[in-house]
């Protein structure tokens, strides 16, 4: 389909209503859910926005009221998390409307899920069967509605919240964090500035490149994440030059879905890496990705030169590894990525310290070369 109007109803990994002009469906989709008095929750940065105030008034019209929250970091802790809970419980509320970028999003989830628990949320890590201590009869229902495509947190059965007193990133993880309904309109994602764009399409294709790199066996994600690298291939580039294209926007979207879906196959050192350096730092997760790429793509290249000539082949890509190397290259560029994390603004003193917590981080084993503390620091040093 190559136009303007695509629209789609997907049941696949949950409902996901795609299309211009769909946000019109938000008060619809909450009472499907059962929701009567829903909390939006997004960022500081889109709260004052038109798409929210949008969004607010199509609720409102629908007697759902127009209740917000927007204590969200650009890396949510639990101080944030704290924060919404309370709003939630104080406020009368029965379902969540996540609302935003990753951010919003993924503290939206949260507040849903901790909302009826009485475990503190580390309880709740992506460890083994820990997702199994949580109260079912606890946890609201979710909307999701995406402002950014990059993230795909829609679509995703897990948040990513910061300890605030360590500056670790830690994956919390339950099944129902899968929202109800996802409203996937690209109208609200025209007015991106161009390295937010930039930096969350990255995102998308960071997961898709790890997802399809690891090793483990899962072949229905491995071919999401090369169809999802395909999308970006051929629309991030036109969304970036042109916000308002709707076809590059609603294909985006999509492809930062697929990411999210693949991811479940495993992530590796890209992930790894910008984790503790967004933590630490707070840099624009996506936009760390980029950065860290290329010196990733070299790390692993043993273990992933062939599967990356088949997936340059299928791009469209000649020269194989090589060439895929080469265009991750111009693409960056095309998008105004930093070259360096030195050019990004982060300083080389503290290479020990990330690269402790990188190996700690739970993509850490996903990756296709096994990583130690010593190889993680000489990857880390390459980044610079």
């Amino acid at each position: 389909m190559s136009s303007s109007n695509i629209t789609a109803n997907w049941s696949y990994p949950t409902s996901v209503k795609l299309g211009r002009g769909r946000i019109k469906e938000l008060a619809d989709a909450c009472k499907s859910l059962g929701i009567k008095k829903p909390l939006l929750i997004t960022d500081r940065g889109l709260a004052s926005m038109a798409i929210t105030k949008n969004a607010l008034d199509i609720l409102e019209d629908a007697g759902l009221g127009r209740a917000i929250f927007a204590d969200v970091d650009p890396n949510p802790n639990e101080k944030n998390l704290e924060a919404g809970v309370k709003a939630f419980k104080d406020g009368g509320h029965d379902g969540v409307v996540a609302f935003g970028g990753g951010s919003g999003l993924d503290l939206g989830k949260c507040v849903a899920f901790m909302a009826g628990q009485t475990r503190p949320v580390w309880d709740f890590e992506d460890i083994g069967d820990w997702w199994t201590r949580a109260n079912l009869e606890g946890i609201a229902p979710i909307v999701a509605v995406p402002t950014t495509a990059g993230t795909g947190s829609e679509v995703g059965r897990a948040s990513v919240i910061t300890n605030s007193v360590t500056h670790v990133k830690k994956i919390i993880f339950h099944p129902k964090f899968l929202p109800g309904v996802v409203i996937s309109d690209p109208e609200l994602t025209v007015g991106m500035p161009k390295i937010i764009t930039a930096g969350t399409g990255m995102d998308a294709f960071a997961h898709c490149l790890e997802a399809y790199s690891s090793p483990f066996y899962h072949p229905m994600s491995a071919g999401i994440a090369l169809e999802g690298m395909r999308l970006v291939k051929e629309f991030l580039p036109r969304a970036y030059r042109e916000g308002t294209d709707l076809e590059a926007r609603a294909n985006m979207m999509a492809a930062a879905a697929m990411g999210a879906v693949a991811f479940q196959k495993g992530l590796g050192a890209i992930h790894a890496l910008s984790h503790p350096i967004g933590a630490v730092y707070n840099t624009h997760h996506g936009m760390t990705n980029a950065v860290v790429m290329p010196a990733v793509l070299r790390f692993n290249r043993k273990a992933i030169e062939e599967k990356i000539g088949r997936a340059a082949a299928y791009l469209g890509i000649s020269g194989g590894f090589d060439g895929f190397y080469d265009y991750v290259l111009k693409l960056r560029s095309d998008l105004g990525v930093p070259e360096t994390l030195t050019a990004m603004g982060i300083a080389s003193d503290r290479i020990d310290e990330l690269s402790a917590m990188a190996i700690e981080d739970p993509s850490a084993g996903g990756n296709p070369v096994a990583m130690t503390l010593e190889n993680t620091k000489t990857l880390f040093r390459d980044c610079f």
